[in-house]
């Protein structure tokens, strides 16, 4: 025990000291020995005096080392992290409070703690292909294309992708209530019978075309379906219609129409152009015929009054001025033959008698 060996060394120290003070008696008699002692400086060592602790502070350590050991080995403690909230479970019991990120202790064997993760889960519904394809995002949930039976009872095939996350304030009574495995319970039955029921009340063929009605439905039923649960659980992001498989026939169908609907816009087109150039034509004939008749107008109204200014002084007037340009033709030429009309008062012609292929109109 530390107790004996400590009062053993005390005993050893002691019966040390004395048979030390019995040699020295014994040399100060003999002289010589003395005399060389003192002369060699020799000095008897002391030994050192350990120091051992008492009981109850070993006592402290041994439950000291325990504790440490027991800490490290039970780890009576979670870390919550950024982005989840825990569930504190004691004797089966779950705490209403969600615990926040951060550093909690726990009882063990009698309680513990669960971290839930709140960040925006996604959970896919895709073919095979495709689900191989892509990789696995953490938090995404991988499941089958939803199948669906078409009005008409054509199997088709649709993929979407819905993106949810736990209501944070609500973690415990959601877990309480529906498990750790709450998506298989709340997410995925729900969006599939929800998706069966939207799209097989249109036929096949008219789903590429109301693709967007499609996914307001799904999303406006699937939004009614998660807010009428108790607490909430789940808040919906967004839903995306990502693809809708059709049966081959139907894509041949729908690719027929939609080549004969080119060639009949096609056809469209020409006609409206047809139509555009004749009315242009029919325009420009229009604007021709226009322009003629006005002109007709206008040269009819000139003549109108050019012969409301015609009168009988005017008239003799220019009969004057005609006679005297024969005269003075008379002169230049005077083997001329002169006509007149009857009257006088139409242009007169005259010709050269010299030339008969030459003849001058003179008009007024």
């Amino acid at each position: 025990m530390p107790i004996d060996l400590n009062e053993h060394l005390r005993q050893k120290n002691r019966n040390y000291n004395d048979s030390n003070s019995s040699n020295n008696s014994n040399n100060d008699k003999g002289g010589g020995n003395s005399g060389n002692n003192k002369n060699h400086g020799f000095q008897t060592p002391k030994m050192p005096n350990f120091s051992m602790p008492n009981g109850k502070k070993m006592a402290g350590l041994y439950l000291l080392a325990i504790l440490a050991i027991l800490l490290f080995l039970l780890k009576p403690f979670t870390i919550i992290n950024s982005g989840e909230v825990g569930v504190k479970i004691t004797t089966g019991e779950f705490d209403p409070t969600p615990l926040q990120p951060g550093i909690h202790f726990y009882i063990p064997g009698i309680q513990k703690i669960i971290a839930v993760n709140t960040k925006v889960r996604i959970a896919e519904f895709t073919s095979v292909e495709t689900s191989n394809y892509r990789s696995r995002d953490e938090g995404s949930l991988r499941n089958q294309a939803i199948s669906v039976l078409d009005s008409r009872g054509l199997s088709v095939s649709v993929e979407l992708a819905v993106q949810y996350r736990l209501d944070p304030l609500s973690v415990p009574q959601t877990i309480a209530t529906w498990g750790q495995n709450w998506e298989e319970r709340i997410i995925t039955p729900v969006i599939r019978e929800i998706v069966r029921n939207v799209v097989g009340s249109f036929p096949a063929e008219e789903l590429p075309t109301k693709r967007n009605e499609i996914a307001t439905l799904i999303d406006h039923k699937f939004r009614e379906n998660i807010n009428g649960l108790e607490n909430r659980p789940v808040e919906l992001v967004s839903i995306q219609l990502t693809e809708i498989v059709l049966p081959v026939a139907i894509k041949e169908q729908i690719e027929r129409v939609q080549v004969a609907r080119q060639e009949a816009e096609r056809a469209r087109y020409e006609v409206e152009r047809a139509k555009q150039e004749a009315e242009k034509k029919a325009a420009l004939a229009k604007g021709v015929a226009d322009a003629t008749i006005i002109e007709a107008d206008a040269q009819a109204k000139a003549n109108r009054l050019i012969s409301q200014s015609l009168n009988s002084p005017l008239l003799q007037l220019r009969q004057i001025e005609v006679q005297g340009k024969f005269n003075e033709a008379l002169q230049n030429n005077r083997d001329a033959k002169i006509f007149l009309t009857p009257g006088g008062a139409t242009p007169n012609i005259w010709l050269d008698s010299k030339d008969n292929q030459r003849a001058t109109s003179v008009s007024n």
